[in-house]
């Protein structure tokens, strides 16, 4: 057998096999480098507070995440509250690291519930993605500061919202905050517990309590489903007529709705054994809809659960209280205002936010970091700060700071 080589008109070269009388001719193709595609790092440090009991990403979702490439480093027990173990993370292909400062070091990508603390700030590294919540009703400016300092990109839950103005991860857990919030009334009614020893929905013979809704969004689409199938009677309040329309078509049946005007609101409250704040506005504090004035003219006993405690609050006499000391007596009324409502039932909590922050992730890792702002309303509308810049016109709003469009440091690449 004999073989030569030979260039070919197009520069490359031509094997030529000779074999008894058969001639086959076969062209190497030219040399193709192929482009590694960049390992994004993702770290998952445990809640620094105890008040949270959730974990941001499952087992399930960090193995989609190892799957596709990702590295993922698990602080250990962060997991364990929401009934995780290291072990489920391990088997799913993470690191399991045995300080909070590893997972800073070695993650391209810092996930956490809730935005970090002073001590977590100082662990972050230039140009680190970090998403988290940041509950407006507790937000500082210095906090603001530091994190554009450290040159983060910063990604907010509170600002995530697609294309068709959905908020993906506000929308999940207010539907588990809403459910949730009757179940607390129920319980806050008995005895035992201050209330009026009442049920909430009432027997035969007996008027069921009446719970009022003060927001006609998630939170209280399903606070008045709950509350309805336990028997009660329902009213809500809302400023936007059409968000009343859409909740009773949710619904399913009339019930008792008002625009949410300061009469209706006060003949409203006077008449409940239960009240609920639960009006929200993306990315901004919330109004105060309840007056201590009017709250001290509810009966004795009543119950107020301020879902948007977390955002500042609705009640002008609500303040945070914690899981463990969940409610406070003010004029007789009986306040339970948690920030963290769904970290009630952490493992359920921890599911549900996952199954959203996992296709986020997803999304960053396939284009390789940031540049997946091209790609990504949702992303793009959630990040709050990048390249030493507040990039939320109402953050920028309330802090009285500077603000710049992401689009156009993204465009320049500053």
């Amino acid at each position: 057998m004999q073989q030569s080589m030979e260039p070919s008109e197009a520069g490359h070269f031509q094997k030529y096999h000779i074999a008894s009388s058969l001639l086959a001719v076969t062209q190497e193709a030219p040399l193709k480098i192929k482009k590694e595609k960049k390992i994004i790092r993702v770290g998952i440090p445990r809640e620094s507070s105890s008040q949270e009991r959730r974990v941001p990403l499952t087992p399930a979702v960090v193995r989609v995440l190892v799957n596709n490439g990702a590295e993922v480093y698990v602080e250990h027990d962060a997991g364990l509250d929401a009934g995780f173990l290291d072990k489920n993370y391990a088997d799913a292909g993470a690191f399991i690291a045995y300080s909070k400062l590893e997972v800073f070091e070695k993650a391209d990508i810092v996930v956490k519930i809730e935005r970090p603390n002073y001590q977590e700030i100082e662990y972050l590294r230039n140009r680190q993605i970090l998403i988290s919540a940041l509950h407006l009703g507790s937000l500082t400016s210095e906090f603001l500061k530091a994190i554009i300092q450290k040159n983060i990109t910063a990604i907010g839950y509170e600002f995530l919202r697609g294309e068709d103005g959905s908020i993906p991860i506000m929308q999940m857990m207010s539907e588990i905050a809403g459910i949730n919030a009757i179940h607390i009334a129920a319980e806050l009614m008995t005895a035992n517990k201050g209330g009026k020893g009442m049920l909430l929905g009432g027997v035969t013979g007996v008027p069921p309590s009446v719970v009022t809704i003060i927001g006609a969004g998630t939170v209280g689409l399903n606070a008045a489903r709950s509350a309805l199938a336990l028997g009660a009677t329902v009213k809500v309040l809302d400023e936007e007529v059409y968000k009343l329309r859409r909740l009773e078509e949710k619904l399913g049946v009339k019930i008792y709705t008002a625009v949410a005007q300061p009469q209706f609101i006060k003949e409203a409250v006077l008449s409940s054994d239960v009240i609920i704040g639960a009006i929200y506005r993306p990315g901004q504090k919330t109004p105060c809809m309840v007056s201590e004035e009017l709250i001290a003219q509810m009966k004795e006993g009543s119950i107020a659960i301020d879902i948007a405690i977390d955002q500042g609050g609705c009640f002008e006499t609500s303040k945070p209280t914690t899981h463990e000391n969940p409610v406070f007596v003010k004029h007789g009324v009986i306040h339970y205002c948690v920030p963290n409502i769904a970290s009630r039932v952490p493992h359920t909590g921890s599911i549900a936010l996952s199954n959203i922050l996992g296709n986020i992730i997803l999304k960053i890792i396939n284009f390789g970091g940031i540049g997946v702002l091209q790609h990504s309303t949702t992303i793009k509308n959630g990040i709050y700060t990048h390249h030493k810049h507040i990039t939320n016109k109402y953050l920028a709003k309330i802090f009285g700071m500077d603000y710049i469009d992401i689009n156009l440091l993204h465009a320049s690449n500053f």
